[in-house]
């Protein structure tokens, strides 16, 4: 934990900021864990806040999964375009090569 003379609110936003899903919710355990220590009246506030975000943890976690899984669909349609592409370009060369052999 930082010291108070240390703490800025814009360092804590500036580490949030680039903060991975793994690392968010190592914080948020962190500070589940900080808070049991304040006493009861303010605890149970600042437990019920943190609690709070754990639902938002769990949907951000699953719009990484859901853009992982878009990035994905977008790769797998350029190698099929890639690929009907290639397959016209050899029909067409195949057409003409009858045509050749024909006349």
């Amino acid at each position: 934990m930082l010291e108070e003379e240390d703490y800025s609110p814009w360092t804590e936003v500036e580490r949030v900021k680039d903060m991975d899903i793994p690392a968010f919710e190592a914080k948020l355990k962190e500070l589940l864990d900080e808070i049991s220590d304040v006493p009861n009246s303010q605890g149970k506030k600042l437990l019920l806040l943190t609690q709070k975000t754990k639902p938002i943890s769990q949907k951000l976690n699953n719009t990484e999964t859901i853009e992982e899984s878009l990035e994905h669909l977008r790769l797998i349609l350029k190698y099929l375009l890639f690929d009907v592409e290639a397959t016209r370009r050899e029909n067409s060369y195949l057409r003409k090569m009858l045509e050749n052999q024909e006349g």
